[in-house]
């Protein structure tokens, strides 16, 4: 029941291949699981299809991982922060397929949950529903979205203990736990590494059953994505 790794490397030999699909947890910077993203880069993997809120900042972030060009295709809802995102994009080299935030989490939460589609109003009549279907309920149009699964989800967490129950730190939460529960395989890092019966059974966020390896991490930069202040009077 052990499955803490020594490093972000180890946890992900053996599940590495190109063309795979990889679910990236965070928002914006906050709650990103920065040592497995740089064991990615390493790795070499290739022509990777990432399910993730946003791809980070040029030089942080999933934004290393578009640098390498190892990403071919981008799930996402945000992306205004990278210009190397905007540039592959506009170039043809990235294919992106953008959904409304709230249809994301869903669409991921239902892969976890084993529902296979959902109808959301979300997007109705706009270029979101374009080649979907549409079906009506009480009256009102709903578009049919359909769940997402990855290969390989990679989140981040505050704290964790060795069967790999993980507690999330408040907005870090963010995307992190349905995310461990939608992809085949789910490999998590922490801050703090516990011992069995630390963690109050309560408060676990994600049980350990949904989690295939956890390492501990050190030396998070936890970067601010863009900060904002207000100038001083006199």
């Amino acid at each position: 029941m052990d499955k803490v790794v020594a490093s972000a490397a180890e946890a992900l030999q053996g599940y590495l291949f190109d063309g795979m699909t990889i679910m990236a947890g965070g928002f914006g910077l906050c709650g990103i699981p920065e040592h497995l993203i740089l064991a990615l880069r390493d790795s070499g993997v290739k022509d990777i299809t990432v399910v993730s809120n946003n791809c980070g900042v040029d030089d942080f972030g999933m934004g290393l991982l578009l640098q390498t060009r190892q990403i071919k295709k981008m799930i996402s809802s945000y992306v205004g922060e990278n210009a190397e995102f905007e540039r592959q994009f506009l170039s043809g080299e990235l294919e992106l397929e953008f959904n409304p935030q709230g249809t994301l989490a869903e669409r991921i939460r239902a892969g976890g949950a084993g529902i296979p589609a959902f109808y959301v109003k979300t997007g109705v009549g706009t270029l979101v529903a374009e080649g979907k279907e549409t079906r009506e309920f009480n009256g009102e149009t709903y578009v049919m979205e359909t769940a997402l699964r990855a290969d390989l989800s990679i989140v981040k967490a505050q704290r964790g203990d060795r069967w790999g129950n993980l507690q999330f730190r408040r907005t870090a939460r963010n995307f992190n736990p349905m995310m461990a529960t939608a992809g085949k395989v789910c490999i998590a890092e922490v801050e703090e590494l516990v011992e069995i019966g630390q963690l109050d059974a309560d408060q676990i966020h994600t049980p350990g059953v949904f989690v295939d390896r956890i390492l501990r991490g050190t030396a998070y930069e936890k970067r601010i994505e863009r900060r904002t202040v207000t100038a001083r009077n006199g």
